[in-house]
């Protein structure tokens, strides 16, 4: 499984490689969208950014995948965002934008995870690592 170095060290070579790039590659991996999601880190109060992938997007929600790799513990920002689901997004390199994060609900899942795994067999491979379900994460425009 990724340590947490490692993770954040991809991130970070993530991140740098957008900037070189002028935001003009790096938006695309594994033959998916990128983005930025930005948490609100449960102990520090602090803002927190990840690089993640979304496989599927429906209409203005995305769904971003909490796999850490199959690893038996949760990621840190699914940990956060789920004791604050405030949340920002950048898409694509588009102007961030404020939404809300929530798992998807075990009805939710049993539809999504199908056409998550259909196209994206790694995340298929994540779940047969780990015990616990790998949850899905929905980011969706914040209600008014």
């Amino acid at each position: 499984m990724p340590s947490d170095f490692s993770l954040k060290a991809m991130n970070a070579v993530h991140r740098v490689f957008l900037k070189l790039t002028g935001g003009k590659v790096g938006w695309r991996a594994l033959d998916m969208p990128v983005l930025r999601l930005t948490t609100v880190g449960r102990k520090s109060g602090q803002p927190r950014s990840v690089m993640l992938t979304s496989p599927i997007q429906e209409g203005s929600t995305l769904v971003v995948v909490a796999s850490r790799g199959g690893d038996d513990t949760h990621p840190a920002w699914f940990l956060n965002l789920r004791d604050n689901p405030e949340v920002e997004v950048s898409f694509q390199g588009a102007p961030t934008q404020r939404m809300h994060a929530r798992a998807a609900t075990p009805e939710e899942r049993d539809r999504l995870w199908p056409l998550v795994v259909a196209d994206h067999k790694n995340y298929a491979g994540y779940q047969t690592r780990t015990a616990r379900e790998i949850p899905l994460v929905l980011l969706e425009e914040p209600s008014a």
